[in-house]
C-alpha cells in the first residue's frame, strides 16, 4: 500500500491566514448579530463588514493584478457598507443587525455568481487546438 503525501512548502502559510482571517471574520458576525458586550465585538465586526464584501468582489476580479484587485475590492468593500447604511437610513429601517444580515446576503450572492461564473476545464475554442 502507497501512502499518498500532500508536498506543501514550510513557508505556505496563505491558507492558515485564511482560515484565521475566515474565523476572525466569522466570530464578528456572531458577536455582532448576537449583540455581545465583548470588547472584541467591535474591530472583529469591522473586519467581517471589510472582509467579506472584499473577498466576494476579489473572486469576480480574477483577471486583474494582485495589488489592483485587493484595491478595488477593499473600495468596492466600503462602497457596498456605504449603500447598505445610506439605503437602510433612508427607509427608516436601520439596524446594527439588519446591516450585517444584508451584507452578509449581497456578500454570499456575489461570491456564489463568481464561483459559478468560473470556467472549468478547456472551453471549446481551445479543444480543437
Amino acid at each position: 500500500m502507497r501512502t499518498i503525501r500532500v508536498k506543501t512548502s514550510p513557508r505556505d502559510v496563505s491558507p492558515l491566514l485564511a482560515g484565521a482571517a475566515t474565523a476572525v471574520a466569522g466570530c464578528g458576525a456572531l458577536l455582532a448579530l448576537a449583540g455581545s458586550d465583548s470588547p472584541l465585538r467591535g474591530p472583529f465586526t469591522l473586519f467581517f463588514l471589510l472582509a467579506a464584501p472584499a473577498t466576494a468582489i476579489a473572486a469576480a476580479l480574477r483577471g486583474l493584478e494582485t495589488f489592483g484587485r485587493l484595491l478595488a475590492a477593499v473600495a468596492g468593500a466600503v462602497a457596498l457598507n456605504m449603500l447598505v447604511a445610506q439605503g437602510m437610513l433612508a427607509t427608516h429601517h436601520w439596524s446594527v443587525r439588519g446591516g450585517i444580515v444584508v451584507v452578509s446576503a449581497i456578500s454570499a450572492l456575489g461570491l456564489l455568481l463568481a464561483l459559478t461564473r468560473r470556467p472549468r476545464g478547456r472551453t471549446a475554442r481551445r479543444q480543437g487546438v
